[in-house]
């Protein structure tokens, strides 16, 4: 088998708007073989950015764009395909935006490799731990407390036993993000659970201080509460924290995770197929769970790589949460076919080969903003 054409297409809704939320554009990665497989994936950055590393010509052998080395290459050969892409980057990637171009590819790779032995993907990955994960619902904080209180009570109406609130105006002050999280129990419930993402906003003293401040309303993790880059910080935090802290969805490959999992900074792992790939992930799932911690998936864009978070957590050996951006976003809900989405607050996880879905064309010539190939 040989990869014959790669497609890159960059999605965009209508009305997007100043906040923190990637379910708002996407860039899918289309990978086509000669015997007429297709795999897709996508990757969680700036689309036009990762569409750049794709499409961007040679310049030397450790400086060059990916789809020029990749054609005819055969993409069951996932391993070896990471290895190649990273080592032809070198001098413009190890980190970030190209990280995540080759997660998209990866992801594709994979999805053909699940659709021609008519597998789905955590079979290959060595079996799913799990028929299904309890799922929580992600979304933003509202404007202060008593809006918050109204989305919590909205998503656990509908089904959720598990809420995450996150990002703005988590930061403002003492009394704000206080309000946040009373707003954020009261909404979900004495019996619900309530996850907070701070979207890295303290010092490790304040972030201190602010877990203190949260103990009480029994929040089950705190989460993004430093930059990321803040590996000293973060296991200071970790060793002092009365609640659990979690953080990793800004980390791209194994070389990211590697600080934060060899200095057992973090109680949670939050791992993004779209930043990661599905080769990469399988190493970190490894190391987190030799070092007794636990993993969840990030996920914050489409249906996508909601399916693909979903076969990988679905082999992690100690799942425990699911999360579902359920952002009011078409291209959260209407990119595939399939709906990638809780059902009584429960992920079923999917048997159907690959990644098991398929793209909505007709939302994609609708959605469409450049494509290269």
């Amino acid at each position: 088998m040989k990869i014959t054409e790669i497609i890159c297409q960059v999605l965009r809704i209508k009305n997007v708007e100043a906040k923190t939320a990637s379910s708002q554009d996407s860039v899918l990665v289309r990978v086509r073989t000669d015997n007429g497989l297709e795999g897709i994936g996508e990757a969680d950055s700036s689309p036009e950015m990762v569409k750049a590393v794709i499409d961007a010509p040679f310049s030397h052998n450790v400086a060059t764009g990916l789809r020029g080395m990749l054609i005819g290459e055969n993409p069951l050969e996932t391993d070896r395909l990471w290895q190649s892409m990273y080592r032809k980057t070198m001098y413009c990637g190890r980190r970030s935006v190209p990280i995540t171009a080759m997660a998209a590819l990866d992801m594709a790779f994979w999805d053909i490799k699940g659709k021609q032995y008519g597998e789905p993907i955590h079979r290959l990955l060595g079996g799913k731990k799990h028929d299904r994960i309890l799922a929580y619902a992600s979304i933003l904080f509202g404007k202060d407390g008593a809006e918050t209180a109204d989305i919590g009570r909205r998503w656990r109406d509908s089904g959720y036993k598990a809420v995450k609130f996150g990002w703005e105006p988590m930061g403002k002050s003492e009394a704000v993000d206080i309000d946040l999280v009373r707003g954020a129990r009261r909404g979900v419930g004495d019996d619900g659970t309530v996850l907070i993402d701070a979207g890295c906003v303290w010092d490790a003293r304040t972030a201190l201080q602010r877990a203190h401040s949260f103990a009480d309303q029994r929040i089950g993790w705190l989460e993004e509460a430093l930059h990321p880059d803040d590996y000293d910080g973060y296991r200071w935090l970790r060793d002092r924290s009365p609640v659990p802290i979690a953080a990793g969805e800004e980390e791209c490959g194994r070389q990211s995770f590697r600080p934060l999992i060899d200095g057992h900074c973090l109680d949670v792992y939050q791992v993004d197929l779209s930043r990661n790939g599905f080769t990469d992930s399988m190493y970190i799932r490894q190391r987190v769970e030799e070092i007794g911690a636990r993993l969840c998936n990030h996920c914050y864009t489409s249906p996508v790589s909601h399916a693909a978070g979903l076969h990988w957590l679905a082999s992690c050996r100690d799942t425990f949460l699911f999360e579902d951006c359920v952002e009011d976003s078409p291209l959260r809900h209407e990119l595939t076919h399939e709906k990638i989405n809780a059902v009584d607050g429960w992920m079923t996880v999917p048997d159907r080969p690959g990644l098991g879905v398929t793209l909505n064309e007709e939302f994609i010539r609708s959605h469409l903003i450049c494509e290269s190939r």
